[in-house]
Order: structure tokens, then C-alpha cells, then sequence
């Protein structure tokens, strides 16, 4: 009976060792095929890999837009009218009168008893000196416009300082000469060509 009990306890001991068995050969085996493969693995040429490298895409510039230059519309200066200018007025300059020593005109005899001689008949170096009188200057001889004071009682009797006298310029003279002309303080012209020795009143034709 002893024997009969400790049988099928060795069977389950003989198959627990043999199922133990089995999972060693199992696991050797299976560590045996892992080595292998990674032999296989390490000694194999390494398969080129692909890289799945994009495709460069071209570059495009980007289209800078210029714009259309515009044509530069230069503007047309219209001239501005201009206002038409008010002539001015000038108010006429009334030319002040002169005084001329001119003697009322005389007959050939004057009244104070002397001879009389025309304007125009008189030298012209006289009708000269007569201009510059009624003009007022300028004249060539300093003597000239000073009293005359008719100590020879030939010209009629006037207060001192009436009469002036003026020389009348004698060609080829070297001096003052001997000719003038007497004026009186009312315009009457008295010629001499001798020195105040004779007098001829002058007449304004």
C-alpha cells in the first residue's frame, strides 16, 4: 500500500521535471534562435535606408508690382491779367515867367531924347549878353551885374543902384573892351560901344 501511494506522486514529480524540461529546451531554444538573429543582423550589409528627402521647390522671386509711372502733367501758368494801370496826371508845370528886359518899343527917337537901335541889329556878341541877362547868368566877367552909376548923366536920372551894366564881349580884345550893356531895373536895354561916351536904347521888335 505504502508503495502504491508513492507511485503516482512520482509521476507527478517525473512529468512537473519533464514540463520543466520542456520549458528550458523551449526557453534555450528560443534564446538560441534570438542569437542567431542578431548574428544574422550585426553581419548583414545594412540595407540602405530611404530618405524621403522633399523636392526643393524653386524659388520664386516675388513679382514686386511697379507701378505705371504716371506722365507728370506740368501745369500751364495762366498769366494773371493784369490790371491796366490808371495813367497818372501829371499837372502841367506852368513855367514861371522870365523877366525880360524888354523896353516898350520906341520910335526911332525915344522920348528921353536918345537914339534907339533894333534888337536884331545889334553885334551878336551884344543879342549874346542880352540872353544871358534875361537868363540870369552865368556870366564871363566878374564885373559883371555891377552898379553902373551913370556919372556921364547921358541915361535917364534914376535912384543909385537902377542900373547895372554888362560887358559885351570884343573880339581880338584882350580885355573887357569897350562895349556893354546898360540894364534898368524895368527891362529897358541901353547899348554902348564906345566906353559910356554914347547911348542907343535898345527896341524889341
Amino acid at each position: 500500500m505504502r508503495d502504491g501511494r508513492t507511485h503516482p506522486e512520482r509521476r507527478r514529480v517525473l512529468r512537473a521535471a519533464a514540463l520543466l524540461l520542456l520549458l528550458l529546451v523551449l526557453a534555450l531554444g528560443a534564446c538560441a534562435a534570438g542569437g542567431m538573429r542578431a548574428s544574422d543582423r550585426a553581419g548583414a550589409p545594412a540595407t540602405p535606408t530611404l530618405t524621403h528627402t522633399p523636392a526643393r521647390q524653386a524659388a520664386f522671386a516675388p513679382i514686386t508690382s511697379t507701378p505705371a509711372r504716371r506722365a507728370t502733367v506740368t501745369p500751364t501758368r495762366t498769366p494773371k491779367r493784369q490790371a491796366a494801370a490808371t495813367p497818372t496826371r501829371t499837372p502841367a508845370v506852368t513855367p514861371t515867367p522870365t523877366k525880360t528886359h524888354r523896353a516898350p518899343a520906341t520910335p526911332t527917337v525915344a522920348l528921353n531924347g536918345l537914339p534907339t537901335i533894333p534888337y536884331d541889329r545889334l553885334p551878336a556878341q551884344a543879342r549874346e549878353t542880352i540872353a544871358l541877362i534875361q537868363r540870369g547868368g552865368p556870366f564871363p566877367y566878374r564885373q559883371d551885374g555891377a552898379v553902373f552909376q551913370n556919372r556921364e548923366r547921358l541915361l535917364p536920372a534914376k535912384p543909385n543902384g537902377y542900373y547895372h551894366e554888362y560887358t559885351v564881349k570884343t573880339p581880338g580884345s584882350p580885355d573887357r573892351g569897350a562895349r556893354r550893356i546898360i540894364a534898368g531895373d524895368k527891362g529897358e536895354l541901353y547899348y554902348t560901344d564906345d566906353h559910356y561916351d554914347s547911348f542907343r536904347q535898345v527896341v524889341m521888335l
